[in-house]
């Protein structure tokens, strides 16, 4: 309970768990402690911590979380770890950005001209630009909603790379998740359709038409339908490559389009 506690602190005050032991015995902020108790509250009702605190980080970036966005997960920033290995300069496209993670961590580490992160949910992406305003990256990222690849298009654009962590869940599976997940991320950022890859399958249908010549389709998977993905990706004329996570699981869709 302790280590839980002086997590927390860490957390709700925006330094490490060692800064916060260096600095246990400095006065603390009334305003600060209010925000420890509310979230130590709320962990006691479930919720999991980086909805409790506020913020998330995920690699370079410190994020405003709240139940708006899934939480991002360690596993997606090996997807943008292999997109910025594989591609620089142009446009990029994050579709389904949730908390702009993706778009973000791409623009503040990358060298690309320009992001264009896409979100279905208008709550999603409201919090999606106050962490663009929160962060100020390097290069221009722009929120556009609308479902999947919808919003993008215009003009003529075509992209270097489009990126995207989808729903790729059936019901079932959600109704099986632990219920710290199930009651509090937002469904419709993990089921998609009744055998999980509708998502994936609108992505591979339509991608190509909005890449450039030679451009990287890389969609974060389900460990389970790496077999099923690959198989799909082949049908709709992908090249396809299935890369592993840090837990040796197959994680990782990336796939360029065959002449």
């Amino acid at each position: 309970m302790y280590k839980a506690a002086h997590e927390v602190w860490a957390a709700v005050s925006g330094t490490t768990p060692g800064e916060a032991w260096l600095r246990r015995e400095e006065p603390k902020s009334p305003e600060l402690v209010v925000k420890y108790r509310d979230a130590v509250a709320q962990l006691e009702r479930g919720v999991p911590l980086p909805y409790a605190v506020g913020r998330v980080g995920f690699r370079t970036i410190d994020l405003a979380i709240d139940r708006r966005a899934l939480i991002p997960r360690p596993e997606t920033e090996g997807l943008v770890e292999l997109v910025l290995a594989r591609c620089s300069g142009g446009l990029v496209a994050d579709i389904g950005t949730g908390s702009g993670c993706i778009a973000l961590a791409l623009a503040v580490e990358g060298q690309f001209d320009k992001i264009v992160a896409v979100e279905h949910s208008p709550a999603a992406a409201a919090l999606a630009r106050e962490n663009v305003q929160r962060i100020g990256p390097k290069t221009p990222v722009e929120i556009r909603e609308g479902n999947l690849l919808a919003p993008l298009g215009a003009n003529g654009e075509r992209f270097r790379a489009i990126v995207a962590n989808p729903p790729y869940l059936t019901t079932s599976e959600y109704e099986a998740l632990d219920p710290s997940v199930r009651a509090f991320e937002p469904s419709e950022a993990l089921v998609s359709g009744i055998d999980g890859l509708a998502a994936t399958r609108a992505l591979f249908a339509g991608a190509a038409a909005l890449l450039e010549p030679g451009g990287l389709l890389a969609l974060e998977i389900d460990e389970q339908r790496d077999g099923a993905v690959r198989q799909l990706g082949r049908d709709y004329g992908w090249s396809v490559d299935i890369s592993h996570d840090l837990f040796n699981c197959p994680r990782y869709a990336l796939s360029i389009k065959e002449d």
